[in-house]
């Protein structure tokens, strides 16, 4: 094992944030989940190579990822659960967790509030708010809906640090406006358009149709993959039919004849 010597105490200073590469912040996210898990198990100690593993990436990725923290661990011993869980939320910034509002109560949007894997990751969600008349003073996961026109008061009051945008493409430039107006700073946006927001203002998209087309890429690859395996199969298997068709053990001339098919294999590529 390739842990160091000791876990250094809490609290992160902003230059090692920017230092730390996007991929590596989204794989720590990872590692946090699987330590989460280990610690609702009761497990005290895992060793690089078993969070690796539950984490789905190489060892010495991992090594790497987290050596971006500072020294982790114990060398020869592993990672202490808690204590590593508990620095990458410092370095994630969900130490004092996060207060979320969302915006857009239709199916989507109700789901998401229904989700309690939020609050166990520190997300709580204090406000929900939509333009219909039909569903305005609803209750949805123990949150009445209140009306968009309310938006700007309510940030005020909740103080919210995530906004989530789960309304329709048409809405979504105007309500990103409401909340950068509110000062709102970080916005996670289910919607397919590329929202405008100053540089101050992150702003995050997921396109399920995207994720769905990416899928469909990976499939026809695979199956391309896959066709292609039983084509060198199909040959090697013809290239032993001559190699012992070549073979004769008596004075009798014999023709073997081989057909072959052609065969094609296309893979269809989605652009998102």
């Amino acid at each position: 094992m390739t842990e160091q010597q000791e876990t250094p105490p809490t609290g992160v200073s902003k230059a090692l944030q920017k230092d730390i590469p996007q991929a590596t912040v989204a794989r720590l996210a990872t590692y946090l989940r699987v330590l989460a898990v280990l610690a609702d198990d009761a497990v005290a100690i895992v060793s690089s190579e078993e969070l690796a593993v539950a984490a789905g990436v190489g060892s010495a990725k991992l090594r790497k990822d987290l050596s971006f923290l500072g020294p982790n661990g114990v060398r020869g011993v592993g990672y202490d659960v808690i204590k590593l869980r508990d620095r990458i939320e410092d370095v994630l910034g969900l130490s004092e967790g996060h207060r979320v509002v969302l915006v857009g109560a239709g199916h989507l949007g109700r789901a998401l509030v229904g989700y309690g894997g939020f609050r166990r990751r520190g997300f709580a969600m204090v406000g929900l708010f939509d333009n219909d008349p039909a569903v305005i003073g609803t209750t949805v996961g123990g949150l009445v809906v209140r009306d968009v026109a309310e938006l700007t008061d309510a940030v005020a009051t909740l103080e919210p640090t995530i906004a989530v945008l789960t309304v329709p493409d048409a809405a979504a430039q105007g309500v990103c406006d409401l909340l950068v107006e509110a000062g709102l700073q970080c916005v996670l946006s289910f919607s397919a358009l590329a929202l405008e927001a100053p540089a101050t203002v992150e702003v995050r998209r997921v396109d399920l149709a995207v994720e769905m087309q990416l899928l469909s890429f990976e499939r026809a690859r695979n199956a391309e993959s896959s066709a292609e395996d039983a084509m060198s199969a199909a040959a090697a298997g013809t290239a032993t039919v001559v190699a012992d068709a070549s073979v004769v053990s008596t004075p009798i001339r014999r023709v073997t004849t081989i057909q072959t098919a052609d065969t094609t294999s296309k893979g269809a590529v989605v652009q998102p």
